[in-house]
């Protein structure tokens, strides 16, 4: 049975018994806390926590799931991957234990025939909680499972959390028997390699009480209402029912290693090495692939930055094989046409995802070009200090400059003897990781307690936002929080959050800057509003300041926006949709939306492209844009239901979470998409929209940059004086501003090409002398010395190889020249094949006068070139230098 008819069969199986089926959520996760989803039960979070309302008392998914701790241990064995499916059904308040275990029997064992999965229940273990009677009763007398087949397990085995105080409950485990040659018998808590757990059944009945790991917790006592959590494995059971003895071999992932053979010519199961490399292609290709489709783009943080290594990874492990081309489009390819099966919006997507991940490929095998030769200098300067072990820091720079994975700056410092600093790398990484978490968590949170901001959305509910239809109004204060801690009142300098019952305020979100403004109390008191987020779903907080009198929980209050800056932002929304359409009618819909924020008077859009925007593309975008302005076409908002939307044409942001029910915001018959910002209500009044250009912010990704209305009219007002002035100097209309600039600008270059030639034959006279002057030291030739400053790199290094060529080429003979260049040492030294003979090479002599100078540098054998921060060091490195040369020769 193939992944796509398991995935079809459970949302069927579960439709027809009254589950609303939810479609899988994107990947990039909606928490602060996680990068990417990487459980089945993640989106329905807000729901067990109680932060949100669910949609239906019953719901099932097959979710996207991505989980990256133990990215290098993939491919070295066959149970390790990053991307999985998970199907889950889940009950709120509605069936229970005795639901969930018959549903969950019945769709494994009923026969393929009557829509099930048609194992063998005799091949069926389960797993309970060991003092969980009812479950194991429910096994064994409804279900009519022998008691010989019902194993207890403990806590760390059995027993489900979030990590945190919150839900909690036993659970239960369904575990395939796969026979006798994988193992000894006795059951799951025997041997988990023969018995897999292919279904948990997590009955949350409980709330827990802070601890630590995962079985030191105390429970509270009983949930309110109890839940089910359900997530069946599918790869697992692609596993079981394909007859394969791992999901390496699923269909899913065989394809893959299929065509990675095709490329390379190597054969799964040919050898362990090679084996690994094939698993590794294998995951990280689809993995990647499915985070592109999502919106993820590589990146040097976060998520991006889990793509990029992922990325990198599998085209590393495919050159190991052999290929020495590009390999990436046919393995995307491959994956796209297997896993579009199920996910058909990879297929609709297919350039923009081809397109990313092919200019990360050009990317990377660029920069394992530049990298190797930073690793090489690192390599030679570890061992010249008698080091045997490369610093995590330059690991780091090498990993997170130019996108070296950890494992091949292992091997190849291995490959010349070295070994790496690798906890000092990873604490590196996890500071990384720890500040891109941190930094996110606090501009939602402002560093409070969450539970905080839940125990208001408990008590009074979501903010109702009138944004939309007014700029104030009456509202009651029903929290409030100083310096993170929820209090009954604040007074006047102190910094607060503020929930209201119903806000004009806009909360930051899909890129439009959040509203700020006032909020006035009957008493007389104000707060000053100069941000407000939603750090749990549907509570608008309104961070600011107590300007005037004091503040209190439950007062009356007038919240008004600043109405000035909540036009100049809706200008600048609207202008963004504009330019996406715009954008996508130039480069075609590869230029999907990739991130953007409207601020006042000015906005800026990130779309996906391989290449940089012409000009002239531009500057087409930009008319059209404004064409449409002057057609004065009205911009609606509507409410309607995600697939109507999706039937209309509406465009839907990358990354962003969307209910069933959506709001299309469309600009006359020009653009169509969901969107839960302000905009104006008609392009008239934008005025005038100003591209400033656009550029890279990463592999496939680039941003257009904008102004709208006065500020737009005040750049291009500018712009005219700057010519006006130009006018002025050059003595010429407008018009013959380019021709005429470029015509001095070329003038300028050919002095200074002059100029140089003369400088340079200026140092180039000093070699007579130089070469003349040469010590004698053991019978080799060494001139050494500081010459004139400011000589740059180049001239030096011309200076030194010209001297060189000046003495006889059969007397060993080495030039070392310093100068000092911008206020800092360089040197460039030179040695000819007869004192590379004797053991002089010009690579050891920089290293050493570099070490002196504070500094370092590198290079080949017969020249190299150095630098350091100390220019008052120079005479000792001459020292150096000249040591190293009697100690040599």
């Amino acid at each position: 049975m193939e992944s796509a008819e398991i995935r079809r069969r459970w949302l069927s199986f579960f439709e027809e018994r009254g589950h609303a089926v939810v479609p899988s959520a994107s990947l990039i996760a909606d928490d602060p806390t996680l990068l990417l989803v990487n459980a089945g039960m993640v989106p329905f979070k807000p729901y067990f926590l109680g932060e949100t309302k669910p949609p239906a008392p019953r719901a099932t998914s097959v979710q996207k799931c991505v989980r990256t701790p133990d990215i290098e241990e993939v491919g070295k064995t066959t149970r390790h991957g990053t991307f999985f499916q998970m199907c889950g059904n889940f009950s709120f308040g509605d069936y229970f234990k005795e639901g969930a275990i018959k549903y969950a029997w019945e769709l494994l064992t009923s026969s393929v025939a009557d829509g099930g999965y048609g194992l063998e229940p005799e091949k069926l273990w389960i797993t309970v909680y060991l003092d969980d009677d009812e479950a194991e009763t429910i096994w064994r007398e409804k279900i009519g499972v022998p008691a010989e087949r019902i194993q207890r397990l403990g806590k760390k085995d059995n027993f489900w959390s979030m990590g945190v105080p919150g839900p909690c409950g036993p659970c239960s485990e369904i575990n395939y028997d796969r026979g006798p040659e994988f193992g000894v018998e006795g059951g799951p808590a025997v041997n988990d390699e023969r018995y897999v757990e292919i279904w948990n059944l997590v009955f949350m009945q409980y709330e827990r009480g802070a601890g630590d790991g995962k079985e030191d917790f105390p429970i509270l006592g009983d949930l309110p209402s109890k839940n089910i959590d359900t997530g069946l494995g599918l790869e697992r059971l692609a596993m079981i029912l394909q007859g394969v003895q791992n999901m390496y071999e699923t269909d899913t992932l065989r394809v893959v290693m299929d065509k990675a053979t095709e490329l390379t010519g190597v054969q799964y199961g040919a050898a362990q090495g090679t084996d690994v490399s094939m698993r590794v292609v294998a995951d990280h290709i689809r993995t990647s692939v499915m985070l592109i489709g999502d919106g993820v783009t590589p990146g040097n943080e976060g998520r991006g930055y889990v793509l990029r290594r992922i990325m990198r990874r599998a085209i590393r492990n495919m050159r190991l094989m052999g290929a020495t081309g590009p390999v990436v489009q046919d393995l995307v390819d491959v994956v796209i046409n297997t896993m579009g099966q199920q996910y058909p919006e990879l297929v609709t997507d297919r350039k923009r995802i081809e397109t990313v991940a092919l200019a990360e490929e050009a990317a990377f095998l660029k920069a394992v070009k530049g990298g190797t030769n930073i690793l090489d200098t690192a390599v030679s300067e570890t061992k010249a200090a008698g080091g045997t072990v490369l610093s995590g820091d330059k690991a780091f720079l090498l990993h997170d400059t130019w996108g070296f994975p950890i494992d091949l700056t292992l091997e190849m410092a291995a490959e010349q003897g070295l070994a790496v600093d690798e906890p000092g790398f990873r604490r590196l990484m996890q500071e990384q990781r720890d500040r891109a978490k941190a930094d996110a968590k606090a501009k939602k949170t402002g560093h409070a307690d969450m539970s905080a901001y839940r125990e208001i959305a408990d008590g009074s509910g979501a903010t109702e936002f009138t944004g939309y239809a007014t700029t104030q109004g009456e509202s009651t204060i029903v929290g409030l929080l100083v310096n993170g801690v929820s209090a009954p009142a604040a007074s006047e300098g102190d910094e607060v959050e503020v929930v209201l019952d119903r806000t004009p305020f806009y909360a930051e979100g899909g890129g439009q800057l959040a509203d700020q403004g006032r909020i006035k109390l009957d008493t007389g008191a104000v707060i000053e509003v100069r941000d407000v987020q939603q750090p749990v779903p549907g509570v608008s907080v309104h961070k600011g300041s107590v300007q005037v009198g004091e503040v209190t929980v439950g007062a009356s209050a007038y919240a008004a926006i600043d109405i000035r800056r909540r036009r100049a932002i809706a200008r600048a929304h609207s202008a963004t949709h504009l330019t996406h359409q715009a954008l996508r009618d130039a480069l075609g819909p590869t230029a999907a939306q990739a991130g953007s924020e409207n601020s006042p008077g000015r906005f800026r859009f990130d779309f996906g492209s391989p290449n940089a925007v012409p000009g002239s593309v531009l500057t087409d975008v930009e008319q059209k844009i404004n064409d449409v302005l002057s057609r004065e076409l009205d911009v609606t908002a509507e409410i309607m239901s995600i697939d109507e939307a999706k039937k209309q044409g509406a465009i839907a942001e990358f990354g962003e979470k969307y209910g069933e029910r959506v709001r299309v915001v469309t600009i006359g018959d020009f653009s169509k998409e969901l969107c839960g910002g302000t905009h104006v209500g008609n392009t008239s009044q934008l005025g005038l929209v100003k591209l400033l250009g656009e550029s890279s912010i990463g592999s496939g990704v680039r941003r257009v940059e904008a102004l709208v209305g006065v500020d737009a009219y005040n750049f291009l007002a500018k712009e005219h004086t700057v010519v006006a002035q130009l006018q002025e100097l050059v003595k010429g209309r407008p018009e013959e501003l380019p021709e005429k600039i470029a015509s001095m600008l070329g003038k300028l270059k050919d002095a200074e090409k002059e100029i140089e030639k003369f400088r340079a034959e200026k140092v180039l006279q000093a070699a007579a002398g130089l070469a003349a002057n040469a010590q004698d030291i053991h019978g080799v030739a060494l001139v050494i010395g500081q010459v004139a400053d400011g000589i740059g790199a180049d001239d030096l290094r011309k200076l030194v190889l010209d001297v060189r060529v000046r003495i006889p080429g059969d007397r060993p003979t080495v030039v070392a020249l310093f100068t000092v260049a911008n206020d800092r040492p360089l040197t460039v030294i030179a040695t000819n094949e007869a004192a590379r003979e004797r053991g002089l090479k010009a690579g050891d002599l920089v290293r050493t006068a570099a070490k002196t100078l504070g500094g370092g540098g590198g290079g080949k054998p017969d020249v190299a070139q150095g630098g350091g921060q100390n220019p008052a060091a120079i005479p000792e490195a001459i020292s150096a230098v000249e040591r190293l040369v009697v100690e040599t020769a």
